[in-house]
């Protein structure tokens, strides 16, 4: 039986838009960022910012390198925040209604600056909500010193979360995220990165085919 949901967040509850950032860092001068930043996974200093190997005063530091002399440390983080589309309304809705039937729970690559303006923005966007209206729990790549696909993040996330992975289907938009925590023994459903399927789809279908919808 399936007790708990455990979410990516970008590409499956925060809508993303990789271009978006990548043509920021260019009008601030990096005109190297499409190397740095993928769909599925980041490089250099922006994934040692994610794998919490730098601080983000030190990963702005790292960035301005690359950028005009005057560019400011806010500039980079408004920058790097173009990433983020934002959470539909409904999508959020959603999520505190599965907490009455589910464990629901946050395992997401993610860094400290974005976790801490935009995504929380995001999240307080119905009045009187916050982060934990919505989860019963958060696993950052940068707190736990890991990156998915690797199995000390999962590790962490079950250590840290008290869940079983034999009763938690997790959801992302990465094949290879699924093929670990499948490995581990995980459930795992794949979101399409299309956007024609919500997630909230994809959790029916698949609880549905195996007999558990409640």
């Amino acid at each position: 039986m399936i007790k708990n949901l455990l979410f990516d967040l970008g590409g499956v509850i925060m809508d993303i838009r990789r271009e978006n950032c990548v043509k920021a860092f260019q009008e601030l001068g990096m005109s190297d960022i499409g190397e740095f930043l993928g769909d599925y996974g980041q490089k250099g200093a922006f994934k040692l910012l994610e794998e919490g190997a730098l601080t983000p005063d030190e990963f702005r530091a790292e960035i301005m390198k690359s950028c005009p002399g005057g560019t400011a440390g806010s500039q980079i983080d408004d920058a790097f925040n173009q990433f983020l589309v934002g959470i539909p309304a409904y999508r959020l809705e959603a999520l505190a209604g599965l907490r009455r039937r589910y464990g629901v729970y946050l395992l997401s690559n993610t860094n400290k600056i974005m976790w801490d303006s935009r995504i929380a923005e995001e999240f307080r966007k119905i009045p009187g909500r916050e982060m934990d209206s919505y989860f019963d729990g958060t696993v950052t790549s940068f707190e736990a010193r890991a990156l998915k696909p690797s199995a000390e993040i999962f590790g962490y996330a079950v250590r840290k979360l008290g869940i079983v992975p034999e009763e938690t289907l997790f959801l992302d938009d990465s094949q290879e995220n699924i093929r670990a925590a499948v490995a581990l023994g995980f459930h795992g459903a794949v979101v399409p990165a299309s956007g024609d399927v919500d997630v909230f789809d994809v959790i029916n279908r698949y609880l549905s085919s195996a007999g558990d919808v409640r």
